[in-house]
């Protein structure tokens, strides 16, 4: 139960249903949205073929830059996977590695992503099920050395995403939902549709379509006031789909995964709203731990101290 609020946590067991830049806010939220829509399908493969449910989520984003990519969009391919030797099926041609290479086609995301399972049982990424189910690092670097993909930082950009969105918490096939009655699940729309995820040690909600400041505040037990004081909002605020909602005060500096690299290099059209949103850090603390004052202008390509 989170401190301080009315909020339940119920815990659900979730069942078969029908080199990389630190993002900026925006993106942020498409990334989110994202893994709200795809996080079930990531779970549904883990049981069937033992693939870490985080992994598959790292790939889905990276290769798909959150389903904005052309070919995600245009193909229903996530994972930039080609037709090789053995696909039968519709293609579209991209230039990646070389001119017009042949990706594949696919009815539906869902498609692909049961597809993305299919192409690991192949004999380079056998060695892969051997590990932890639980080891997504080792399945990152993994990856990386069977040839998924030539980036020299593949591996790294699948570890960092996983860590920056706790895609781990996944792996154990649970997740947290809200709920307005202690061991219930609800089924109130409203707490079916919103799953609580946590950053830095703080629990947060993804605003969905048709959500309002006021009927998060009563169905949370976060009152109104908490909420604009808590992720720092004028009073005029209208919730947005995909907006980053915690339902408890942030913290003083970003957590310790970032103790190795503590900067954030700023986006073009980010505030310093969108970075302490992003991070889990109180507004006013990522002004002091930068020595800047509210009417400092951002600069594309600025460090930040983050904790």
């Amino acid at each position: 139960m989170l401190k301080k609020t009315r909020i339940i946590l119920a815990t659900l067991l979730c069942f078969v249903c029908g080199g990389l830049p630190l993002m900026a806010q925006r993106t942020n939220q498409a990334y989110w949205t994202y893994i709200d829509r795809h996080k079930d399908w990531a779970i549904e493969q883990m049981k069937l073929y033992r693939i870490p449910a985080s992994i598959t989520l790292a790939q889905g984003l990276l290769e798909s830059n959150a389903g904005r990519s052309t070919l995600a969009t245009e193909a229903n391919n996530h994972f930039g996977i080609k037709c090789g030797g053995s696909w039968t099926g519709p293609y579209v041609l991209r230039d990646d590695d070389a001119p017009n290479e042949k990706f594949r086609k696919y009815p539906t995301t869902r498609d692909s992503y049961i597809d993305h399972s299919l192409f690991l049982q192949g004999r380079r990424y056998q060695s892969l099920f051997r590990l932890d189910a639980t080891d997504y690092k080792g399945w990152a670097r993994g990856l990386k050395a069977a040839g998924y993909a030539t980036s020299p930082t593949y591996a790294e950009s699948l570890i960092r995403l996983i860590e920056m969105y706790n895609l781990s918490q996944f792996d154990s096939g649970r997740y947290m939902v809200l709920s307005s009655k202690k061991g219930q699940v609800d089924q109130d729309p409203f707490y079916t549709n919103h799953v609580v995820y946590r950053n830095n040690k703080n629990y947060f909600i993804v605003v969905e379509p048709g959500d309002d400041m006021a009927t998060i505040s009563q169905k949370t037990g976060v009152s109104l006031k908490d909420l604009y004081n808590f992720n720092d909002l004028p009073l005029d605020y209208a919730a947005t789909a995909g907006d980053i909602i915690y339902l408890q005060k942030k913290r003083k500096c970003a957590s310790k995964e970032f103790k190795d690299y503590p900067i954030h290099i700023v986006e073009p059209n980010q505030s310093m709203h969108d970075i302490c949103q992003l991070y889990g850090i109180r507004l006013k603390y990522l002004y002091r731990l930068n020595r800047m004052q509210p009417d400092h202008t951002l600069v594309p390509g600025e460090i930040l101290r983050i904790r």
